[in-house]
């Protein structure tokens, strides 16, 4: 017979777990992880008119980007840069692809797994809480790497031309950082609370009150 266990860390677990795996799915497919002039500005000489500025600015993902040109009409253009995974930016860039996308794989794991632990808190005589924290911990460590070897891509061609000759490995040159770089700093600090919660987690299902729960009878069993 199945038993709904449902408790306070139990379920913060299950929620946070699915938030850090959204998180960083939605960082690694941002093409806003850089954010520069890409070009500057423009002058445009329209008819009966006086000279129109034109404000371009490009931002860069891993492996896209979106041009933003700024006049009459605001005009946004977003697609890949490279046609594989060879043509990106550095290898750099390609080794933190390959980090964040294990990193990200564990995580989604995990988030499909945690709706299970409502009703199955072990998987082959195991707890799939300790499991989990295990996977996200491991996922941690793959995200820290690839957030290590983004900066030391700075330094590329395709870079340097949005963010000038200044750019360089771990400096960033006229260029701002954009909201996936700390999103996916954010999802790192919460996989590894994540991992030290499904301890928590772990024992707040397994406690005796839960038990005694069971000997009642009770199918769904919600505890604080």
């Amino acid at each position: 017979m199945c038993h709904i266990i449902i408790t306070c860390r139990s379920l913060l677990w299950s929620v946070l777990s699915v938030l850090v795996s959204l998180a960083e799915i939605s960082a690694c497919l941002s093409p806003r992880w850089l954010s520069g002039s890409g070009g500057g500005t423009h002058s445009l000489i329209l008819p009966s008119s006086s000279p129109l500025s034109v404000h371009r600015r490009t931002t860069l993902g891993l492996y896209n980007r979106c041009l933003m040109r700024h006049g009459t009409i605001e005009e946004e253009l977003c697609g890949p840069y490279a046609a594989s995974f060879w043509e990106l930016a550095s290898t750099f860039w390609q080794a933190t692809t390959i980090f964040l996308g294990v990193g990200v794989l564990i995580l989604t794991m995990v988030a499909l797994l945690a709706p299970i632990s409502l009703c199955r808190q072990s998987i082959f005589h195991k707890s799939i809480f300790n499991i989990c924290g295990l996977l996200q911990a491991i996922a941690g460590l793959f995200l820290i790497l690839g957030m290590l070897l983004y900066p030391a891509g700075w330094g590329s061609e395709r870079v340097e031309n949005i963010c000038g000759r200044t750019s360089a490995p771990y400096q960033v040159g006229a260029c701002s950082l954009g909201w996936p770089f700390y999103m996916a700093i954010a999802g790192i600090v919460g996989t590894f609370g994540c991992a030290l919660l499904s301890t928590q987690a772990e024992q707040a299902t397994s406690g005796d009150d839960v038990q005694d729960e069971i000997d009642k009878g009770n199918i769904l069993i919600c505890l604080l």
